[in-house]
């Protein structure tokens, strides 16, 4: 009986390890995120704000017009956010190599923002 019960929880530690260390799984999540951002984006034109992301960190802060439409190009492989710290102002999904549109506040001032999937991106937007 002793010995069933050794093999079973062998068994179950088996499959938990080998089901949680799959690497596909965390590819399989960025490609989810990368469907999430909507149409394909355009490339901007010229005059147009942009937020490229690159080498894991966002553009030089910019400055905007309120309500000013701003084209953010993620040259990473991998999925990133602009994501306001203030709650629900903006947070836009941008999967790896794909761009998106984020439309800025329409109230002047400073926002920080920063990728929720990696914290130590973080930049500022100046709307005024």
């Amino acid at each position: 009986m002793n010995r069933i019960v050794v093999c079973c929880a062998a068994a179950s530690l088996t499959f938990g390890v080998v089901a949680c260390s799959n690497p596909q799984a965390t590819e399989n999540r960025d490609t989810a995120a990368a469907t999430t951002t909507g149409s394909p984006v355009p490339p901007p034109a010229p005059g147009t704000p942009v937020i490229t992301i690159s080498g894991m960190g966002y553009s030089a802060p910019i400055t905007v017009a309120p309500g000013a439409q701003i084209t953010i190009v993620n040259d990473d492989e991998v999925a990133h956010t602009v994501t306001s710290r203030t709650k629900g102002l903006f947070d836009v999904h941008v999967g790896g190599k794909q761009r998106a549109i984020l439309t800025a506040p329409s109230d002047p001032g400073e926002y920080g923002f920063d990728c929720t999937y990696h914290p130590a991106m973080v930049s500022n937007l100046t709307v005024k």
